[in-house]
């Protein structure tokens, strides 16, 4: 069994997701300054102050083992497309959160998300080993959702008042699940999907 989660470097078709380090900044800062990015995030890195902090907290979890975050490259072109990350990884329970997942609005409804998807699922379950991989979303983030559940990830429930938004808010949060006896599926759909 791999223990290596990461850092690692997932290499696709469409996409390369290179762990996220300072020198991804600026293609970062330029991908992030449409608001709807941020909307249901509990950051808004859109300015350079804010995305430093972003990326300085995400090294320190992956510091700590804890999480491993993400730039999201245009595999063609070298485009910083956005970011996503492994979290809430319990390295004895082999379980995670694929999660923080945002692009730059020209790449929705694209094949970024479903390879990007595939790579760190693939990563999860065959490399490292993972029993479950969870991917949560507000309960207002409707967009999210129907991403999610087209994974072919299965609805577990929505647990009350789990975060606070930055508004003040309390957030409801949307639980999905793949478990490791459902990845032969889930892999074959999204390679399907991909093939589209």
């Amino acid at each position: 069994m791999s223990t290596v989660l990461g850092p690692v470097t997932l290499v696709g078709q469409v996409v390369r997701l290179e762990p996220l380090r300072p020198e991804h900044a600026p293609g970062l800062l330029l991908a992030g300054q449409t608001p709807e990015i941020w909307e249901h995030l509990s950051v808004q890195a859109d300015n350079r102050q804010a995305l430093d902090d972003y990326i300085a907290a995400a090294q320190q979890a992956e510091a700590e083992g804890r999480e491993y975050t993400f730039a999201v490259i245009a595999a063609a072109s070298g485009r910083v497309l956005g970011s996503t990350r492994y979290l809430d990884v319990n390295h004895a329970h082999r379980t995670l959160e694929i999660g923080w997942t945002w692009y730059v609005p020209d790449t929705w409804g694209t094949a970024v998300n479903a390879e990007a998807k595939l790579l760190l699922l693939r990563h999860a379950f065959e490399d490292w080993h993972a029993i479950r991989v969870s991917l949560i979303t507000d309960v207002r983030n409707l967009h999210s959702q129907a991403a999610i559940r087209k994974l072919g990830a299965s609805y577990e429930g929505t647990l009350r008042q789990h975060r606070i938004r930055r508004d003040g808010s309390y957030r409801d949060t949307v639980v999905f699940s793949i478990v490791d006896g459902e990845w032969p599926a889930v892999e074959a759909g999204l390679l399907a999907r991909l093939a589209r």
